[in-house]
């Protein structure tokens, strides 16, 4: 007696719960190079998932775009979402353990020498009172 016949599923039936149409019209009006790096983007985070405070800040993977360019993808240490360097800017840390996007980097710096004007603005303003006072 012959085998009964296994029925065919193609792969869409199979991943049929993955909603693909969304991101593919996302990223219709982007370069092909740009919406291929932000799908990957989007993987890296959903095979990460929580993980991703863990590797808060880590260097995932660097590719080799041309002879001359280097694309890497991250974690950044701020927003702590994946990112490419192309992309999203990288303040690379020579420890590899703070690496910061574009936006981030420039809110730290942004930050920092606000807090420089201010530590320094109070000494300023007495030397100021005493001269008057004088």
């Amino acid at each position: 007696m012959g085998r009964a016949r296994k029925s065919k599923t193609s792969k869409r039936d199979k991943y049929a719960s993955f909603d693909l149409t969304e991101e593919a019209e996302e990223d219709a009006d982007l370069p092909k190079d740009e919406a291929g790096r932000r799908k990957i983007k989007r993987q890296y985070a959903e095979l990460l998932g929580i993980r991703i405070e863990k590797l808060r800040g880590r260097i995932l993977n660097r590719e080799r775009i041309n002879k001359t360019i280097e694309g890497i993808y991250f974690i950044c240490g701020g927003c702590m979402k994946v990112c490419h360097s192309l992309d999203d800017g990288l303040e690379e840390d020579p420890n590899n353990l703070n690496n910061l996007c574009g936006a981030c980097a420039k809110q730290k710096a942004q930050a920092a020498a606000a807090a420089a004007r201010e530590a320094s603005a109070p000494a300023r303003s007495s030397s100021r009172k005493r001269a008057v006072a004088n």
